[in-house]
Parts: C-alpha cells; sequence; structure tokens
C-alpha cells in the first residue's frame, strides 16, 4: 500500500498541479512531503517497534496513515494537500519499518532471503498496480481519489493483519526511551538538503538560497551526529552503521530508491507534457516499467545466494545505468518506454540486494532499529532522487521547452547508477553471512 502511494500519485501529479495550481517546487514537495516526513520518522518507528512490540506499531501507523489519506483527498489548496502527505508520510514511519521488523524476526538464513525476496517483489506489485490505477482513476474519477482509495485499502489490511500478524511481543530487558529530539533533527537536515535541491532548478547551484540551507543541512546532520553519540538512548546505533554489510546496504537502498523515483516522476511529466499522452494512456505506458521492477526482484531472491550480494548489486546498477541512458539518448514514447522498463529490472535487483546484504547479520533485538534504518534511506533516496531530477529537469517541467531538460536528467540518472556500480563492487562484503 504503502508503495502504491508513491506510484499512484506519481501520474495523478500534472493533473494535480493544474488544478491546485502547483508551482515546479510545490509539485516535487507533494512527493517529498510525503518521503522526507516517511524517512526522518522512520527510525523513531522501528525503534518503537523494538520497544512496544511490533502488532500496536504496526496499527497506530495504518491508522494514521488513512487519516492522511482523507485529508489530502480533500484538499482544496496546497497547504492542504502538503499537511495531508506529511500526514501520510507519519503514519508510513510507523507501519513500514514495524512490518519489516516482522519478516526479520520470523524467517533466518536463506529463508529469510527468500521472504525478503518476496517483500520487494510485492513492493514491485504495488508499483505496477500503482501505476495502472494512478491512469485509470485520474482520467475517470480524478485526482482525489488516488488519496481515497487508500481508506478501502486501509480496512481491507486491517482485516487480514487482525487474522495473520502474531503478538511478537517487544524483547524482554531494559526499554530506553524514544529520542524525538534525534528524530527532529535529522528530518530538518534531510529537509533543507531537499530544499537546497529543489530551488537550484530556477535559482541555480551556486545561488545564495541554495548554498544557505545545503550549510544549514550539513550544520544539523552534524547536531544529530552529536545528539546520537551523547544521548543514553540514541535514535540511531552508529555502531550499527558502521559494519560494512548495514552500511553497503543503506547505500544501495539509497541508490536504487533515487533511480526507481526519479524514472516515474520525469517519466510521467515526459509522457504527459512533452510526448502529449493522457493519463490513463501514461498508466499503462509505466505498467511494463513496473511490471519489469517487481521481475527483477523476484529474480534477485532467487539468484543472490548464487551469485552472491557483490556481483548482483554491481550488475543490477549497470543494468539500470544502460537503460537509463536509452531516453536521455533517444527522447520517444517507444524508447524511453523499452529503455526505463530495462532499467527498472536492475532497480528491481538492488533492492533484494540492499535487504539481504543490510540485515544478514542482523541479530533479533535489533531487527526494528535495522529495519527502520534501511527503510529510513529508502525514503530519503526518494526526497533526493525527486528533489534532484526536478532541478535537473526544470527547463522542461516549467516552461515545457522541448525534451532537453528530460534528457539531461535521464543521462544524469544514468551516469550516477554506473558511478554507483563501482562503489558497489568494492564496499559490498563478498559474501556476508546469515545467522
Amino acid at each position: 500500500m504503502l508503495i502504491l502511494d508513491v506510484t499512484v500519485v506519481a501520474v495523478a501529479l500534472p493533473q494535480m498541479g493544474l488544478d491546485l495550481a502547483l508551482s515546479r517546487e510545490a509539485v516535487t514537495w507533494v512527493v517529498a512531503a510525503y518521503t522526507l516526513t516517511f524517512g526522518g520518522l522512520m527510525l523513531l518507528g522501528g525503534r518503537g517497534a523494538d520497544l512496544f512490540g511490533a502488532r500496536p506499531v504496526v496499527y497506530a501507523g495504518l491508522f494514521v496513515f488513512s487519516a492522511g489519506s482523507l485529508m489530502a483527498g480533500l484538499a482544496d489548496n496546497g497547504g492542504v494537500l502538503l499537511t495531508g502527505r506529511v500526514a501520510q508520510g507519519l503514519g508510513a514511519a510507523m507501519l513500514s519499518p514495524a512490518a519489516l521488523s516482522v519478516v526479520v524476526r520470523l524467517f533466518s538464513g536463506d529463508e529469510r532471503n527468500r521472504a525478503l525476496g518476496i517483500w520487494s517483489a510485492l513492493g514491485g506489485g504495488g508499483a505496477a498496480v500503482g501505476v495502472l490505477l494512478g491512469g485509470l482513476i485520474t482520467a475517470g474519477p480524478g485526482w482525489p481519489w488516488v488519496f481515497f482509495l487508500n481508506i478501502p485499502v486501509g480496512f481491507i489490511v486491517l482485516f487480514g493483519l487482525l487474522r495473520i500478524l502474531p503478538p511478537l511481543p517487544p524483547p524482554s530487558g531494559h526499554r530506553p526511551a524514544l529520542d524525538v529530539l534525534g528524530a527532529l533533527l535529522v528530518t530538518a537536515a534531510t529537509g533543507s538538503a531537499i530544499y537546497a535541491l529543489t530551488v537550484a532548478g530556477e535559482q541555480g547551484w551556486t545561488s545564495a538560497a541554495t548554498l544557505t540551507t545545503a550549510v544549514a543541512a550539513v550544520v544539523l546532520y552534524l547536531m544529530f551526529g552529536w545528539r546520537q553519540r551523547t544521548t543514553e538512548s540514541p535514535l540511531m546505533d552508529l555502531g550499527l552503521l558502521a559494519r560494512r554489510s548495514v552500511s553497503a546496504g543503506v547505500f544501495v537502498i539509497l541508490i536504487a530508491t533515487a533511480l526507481m523515483v526519479a524514472v516515474f516522476f520525469l517519466g510521467t511529466f515526459y509522457f504527459q507534457q512533452s510526448a502529449g499522452h493522457g493519463p490513463l494512456t501514461t498508466g499503462l505506458l509505466f505498467l511494463p516499467i513496473a511490471v519489469a521492477t517487481m521481475t527483477g526482484a523476484n529474480l534477485g531472491g532467487r539468484l543472490i545466494a548464487r551469485l552472491g550480494a557483490r556481483a548482483l548489486g554491481a550488475a543490477g546498477m549497470v543494468v539500470a545505468a544502460v537503460g537509463l541512458l536509452v531516453p536521455a539518448l533517444w527522447p520517444t514514447t517507444l524508447a524511453t518506454t523499452i529503455g526505463v522498463s530495462f532499467g527498472a529490472f536492475g532497480i528491481g535487483t538492488l533492492f533484494v540486494v540492499a535487504s539481504a546484504t543490510a540485515l544478514g547479520q542482523i541479530e533479533a533485538h535489533e531487527a526494528g532499529i535495522a529495519s527502520g534504518l534501511l527503510s529510513t534511506f529508502h525514503e530519503f533516496g526518494a526526497s533526493v532522487g525527486v528533489a534532484t531530477v526536478s532541478s535537473i529537469a526544470a527547463l522542461s517541467l516549467a516552461a515545457g521547452a522541448g525534451t532537453i531538460g528530460y534528457q539531461q536528467a535521464f543521462g544524469f540518472a544514468a551516469a550516477a547508477a554506473l558511478v554507483a556500480a563501482g562503489v558497489s563492487a568494492l564496499a559490498i562484503p563478498r559474501q556476508p553471512s546469515t545467522p
């Protein structure tokens, strides 16, 4: 449901922007407000799952997410819409790490890798359903229903969870307090970074506004690091992040999500604004892209034990780079669909690599915070990805000046994936052990 919300909203963005008279920056924040809140409070949600048990945190997150969806659907201006998106992000920050914690605690060894493959494939399935529904809903009852849809889905999910979700009580022993200040610092830091990336599209990468907010982001990140080293109950275990397997896993998830969200954001505006397709056609064009992501994740879950995370991660990045280079060189509907679908197949494998690498050596008592850490970088990657490509493609997005902005943004994404392939080949442990 959480992945579906990203992709179903992506297809509806152009119409949403027209109806509410949103600027390019505001349209970017429709995505970033959700992913930033989602990622910034994810560690808090993961710690809450460790302290209070996964089950109550899942239920609370589901309620808040549904309430935020209702507010966003009823929005008649940009302010209300963004408030609803923030509420959705808050609910998702509780729901996602608690749910992933359940998977990590219930399975181990090769069985855990297969379970994580299914988890990633279901994310791809959510993306596939989202792009198709986004087109159908926007062309039919209208974009508010992309948010209203979450309410009946939430009831269905709640009914299923009441039947099958095991209690999984929190580990016994000392229960430290939640580090709310730490969560606010890391959220403010990332928000400043996203704002800097967003305003750079109009004001320039070396403008006073861009540089000032970028410096503010650095200062806030340093304050967050200081807070984690001095508080009695840190939000993030910096020692956990210092483990090679964990840091490599969060790097892969950061790049993979940035590439995926960049594809959906750029593609939906290219297909509708430049190529002249309607929302329904756009949804259908995105369907093979989403299915390729799901297929790559499913195949990755089967191949990772045979090939190893290092080889599969580097290969997935190279495939993504080749696919994203196609629309940068040939900006046509057919070439974009085929190229991005090929790249999405590689991106799909990266989600399995990231999960298996980061969580492969995690003990049961660390499951919640480690899952929250991985999911944090997942959402931060989405925020950074959409803000960066939005600024690079600003000329095409704001003025509709041909395809040059889209080509430059796709070219940048391809180059980033190629560089990340080299980093992955060096950073991912050759044969990460599993508990």
